[in-house]
């Protein structure tokens, strides 16, 4: 009898062991699926505050609240069914389709360059533009996040494509979740920044009063770099989706190419590795910013052809 209990006990040790191990397993998959979707993480998370610009103060939270609702619904109602699918009975369609979806990163993130430049406005400078009614801003910004929600879900699953069914689904539920946490929790700490800082100038003294008015005059700046950041990102992880996804299809001079030049300066002590890290990302960048800029001026091209049509129709 005891011997029986003992082997039972050892059985459920055994189970809880391969139980932790398969967290561990998940949660360092989750954590590798996370860091690789972080440039269109970081662009979301720059894109979003655009939306409750003009409004009025107390609204701006509950408004966030409900895109964060939209976003964690078109994740795992909409693309995390989509993706597991495809993963499962067309895997050969995910690298087609995440590439498709490093063009879109870097064509936005040339879109965002050429509007500052050539003195357009940013991209999604109209969604600032719309009128305040809550529901359409509401839908706007869900609609903008399925794109940016896609990508994201997409990036994570090729980083697990080798784990099982059910674990896959596990992580990008996870994934899913966090990275709605993340984005959304930033985004409304961005938002109410300025009227954090207001209210400490307002009703502190001495440091926390400077601190208070340090903030509110800070948030355009930290706005304008974030919305940088999002642009650099989305080239550098567009760019590097395309380099690889190149190298997939069976093009293997461009990553080679890449790769010789990470390899000529890994060896250089101390800062070698960080050295090759720089090679991959600006060879990603320049990759992404070629790529996006044809993709822009295709669009103007044909831009201009349907306006000619439509002069010429009227």
């Amino acid at each position: 009898m005891a011997g029986g209990l003992v082997a039972l006990l050892d059985d459920v040790a055994a189970l809880a062991r391969l139980a932790a191990a398969s967290i561990d397993d998940v949660g360092a998959a989750t954590g590798r699926a996370t860091a690789k979707a972080a440039g269109v993480v970081i662009d979301d998370a720059a894109v979003t505050p655009q939306y409750v610009r003009g409004l009025a103060a107390e609204r701006e939270l509950p408004i966030i609240k409900r895109i964060a609702i939209g976003s964690l619904r078109n994740k795992l109602l909409i693309i995390l069914p989509i993706a597991l699918l495809l993963s499962q009975f067309l895997p050969w369609l995910l690298t087609p389709i995440l590439m498709l979806g490093g063009c879109y990163l870097a064509y936005e993130a040339v879109h965002k360059i050429w509007g500052v430049v050539f003195g357009h406005g940013e991209h999604h400078a109209e969604a600032a533009d719309e009128p305040k009614d809550e529901d359409s801003v509401v839908s706007g910004a869900v609609r903008t996040d399925l794109i940016l929600s896609a990508e994201i879900m997409v990036i994570a699953l090729d980083t697990i494509a080798s784990e099982g069914f059910w674990n896959r689904l596990i992580i990008l539920a996870v994934v899913a979740v966090v990275i709605t946490i993340i984005v959304y929790g930033v985004v409304g700490l961005i938002v109410k920044m300025d009227d954090i800082g207001l209210r400490l100038a307002e009703n502190s003294s001495g440091f926390v009063e400077k601190f208070g008015r340090g903030l509110v005059k800070a948030m355009p700046k930290v706005m304008s770099v974030l919305s940088v950041v999002g642009t650099a990102a989305m080239l550098w992880v567009g760019g590097h989706i395309l380099l690889v996804g190149i190298d997939e299809l069976g093009f293997h001079p461009l990553y080679e190419l890449v790769h010789h030049g990470e390899e000529a300066v890994r060896g250089i002590a101390g800062i070698g590795s960080i050295l090759a890290w720089i090679v991959n990302t600006l060879a990603s960048a320049l990759l992404g910013l070629l790529v996006g800029a044809l993709v822009v001026l295709a669009q103007l091209g044909v831009t201009k052809v349907l306006d000619k049509r439509k002069a010429t129709a009227h």
